[in-house]
């Protein structure tokens, strides 16, 4: 009979710049709980509503560089009829890039890993040119593995 077990944690994650920053080993180091899990599922939290997290390519950096010059386009600075500017010119467009990509992900972890794809990683989104370190949220549940 496996016991299932729940984990919950913050993790506080270093400052970055704007972009799309690869964050899978981060997560799995500061949850080590992963690795005690059969069966289960990793839930992730941003807290923060000018960043967001993603999944997706983990091997080649023109993507991650791809999609943040194409992210520039769809909600550029200084738009003339944005209204909310007092905290300068890239919040606002932070703001549309993270309900665009998303607060939260949930990741199958199977025999003590996240059970990605083979060319997926988790991401930070990073949507500000100069935040402060993020916070996420991770709640992990799942089937104990058997010793």
């Amino acid at each position: 009979m496996n016991s299932t077990q729940w984990f919950s944690t913050e993790l506080t994650l270093t400052p970055r710049p704007a972009g799309f920053h690869l964050i899978t080993t981060e997560v799995c180091t500061a949850i080590p709980e992963i690795n005690r899990i059969e069966v289960g599922l990793l839930h992730l939290f941003m807290q923060h509503t000018s960043a967001s997290l993603a999944i997706n390519e983990n091997a080649d950096p023109d993507v991650r560089a791809d999609l943040q010059r194409h992210f520039e386009e769809l909600a550029p600075r200084d738009a003339p009829y944005y209204r909310h500017t007092l905290e300068g010119p890239d919040d606002m467009p932070a703001h549309i890039k993270a309900v665009l990509t998303g607060s939260q992900l949930s990741i199958r972890v199977r025999a003590g890993e996240l059970s990605l794809g083979i060319w997926q990683g988790v991401y930070l989104c990073e949507h500000r040119d100069s935040a402060s370190g993020r916070t996420v949220g991770a709640t992990l549940h799942g089937s104990l593995r058997r010793s």
